[in-house]
């Protein structure tokens, strides 16, 4: 069985100021070992700007896919036929459901860098999840793409 294109995929990359952040730990980590000497500097430089790379590149790997009749976020993968309406939030909504709104049951794909959401019903009576929480930049496209899987199967 071959799968269709995804007619959705969106990758939760850091913002580049993250990677000026990764650079500046790696000048912090230099200026901490310059009294050791040159060579211990520049492995500082170096070791401290890799190791904060290495973390802002695997906060920011998260995907979000529609394929084959599944919503993919991040390790979770729920059929869209246990899906219900999905509601697209902007930022001041999005807030309020990070906080005040939101279900301890509900699965949250959090990125504080990302201001905008998509919240999603979970219909399967088997699953206490009552909802699904996604950051994503482009909300109105991925509620599309559930809305054409769910049409689709």
């Amino acid at each position: 069985m071959q799968l269709s294109a995804a007619p959705y995929e969106e990758r939760l990359t850091a913002p580049r100021s993250w990677w000026l952040i990764s650079f500046l730990v790696g000048v912090s980590m230099a200026l901490v070992l310059m009294p050791f000497g040159t060579l211990p500097m520049l492995g500082g430089l170096v070791g401290g700007t890799a190791a904060a790379a290495v973390v802002a590149s695997a906060y920011g790997s998260l995907r979000i896919r529609v394929v084959g009749g599944f919503l993919i976020a991040g390790e979770a993968k729920i059929p869209v036929s246990a899906l219900g309406e999905a509601e697209v939030l902007d930022a001041q909504e999005a807030a309020a459901w990070r906080t005040y709104k939101a279900d301890t049951r509900a699965f949250l794909l959090l990125r504080a860098y990302i201001p905008t959401a998509l919240r999603v019903e979970v219909t399967d009576p088997a699953d206490p999840t009552p909802y699904l929480y996604l950051s994503t930049r482009e909300p109105e496209r991925l509620a599309e793409a559930l809305k054409a899987a769910r049409a689709a199967g």
